[in-house]
């Protein structure tokens, strides 16, 4: 992972928000992210979703309505997201979420210009 969260950076709240299909999760370092279902779902860290290898990513489409049915974190370094679609295969780590909290813009600017470049829809 890019070391953008500090070592000890811990979440102290994660509140999953089931109308707005967000899920909210702040840290002891102060950060407080929201985090869209559909944008966690699309950017799994499943081999599913980011293949086996640099290049062998698989795009994500259709996935703008996903919500999240259960959460489970395991141990004390990573959460446990199950999708509404039945994508359960991902163990997200408490410094990845911080990476995709903090990169929000950027890496949903990217899965929008790959959707587009690939002539798929969010729907």
């Amino acid at each position: 992972m890019s070391g953008l969260a500090p070592n000890a950076a811990q979440p102290v709240e994660i509140q999953l928000h089931q109308l707005s299909k967000v899920l909210e999760i702040a840290f002891d370092d102060g950060a407080r992210f929201e985090l869209p279902c559909e944008y966690l779902r699309v950017h799994s860290p499943s081999a599913e979703v980011r293949g086996h290898g640099v290049g062998q990513e698989k795009l994500q489409t259709g996935k703008k309505h996903v919500g999240i049915v259960a959460l489970e974190p395991m141990g004390h370094y990573a959460l446990k997201i199950t999708f509404d679609d039945g994508h359960d295969s991902g163990l997200y780590s408490w410094t990845y979420l911080y990476e995709l909290g903090a990169k929000r813009d950027q890496y949903w600017q990217q899965y929008l210009d790959k959707l587009a470049a690939a002539g798929a829809s969010r729907e």
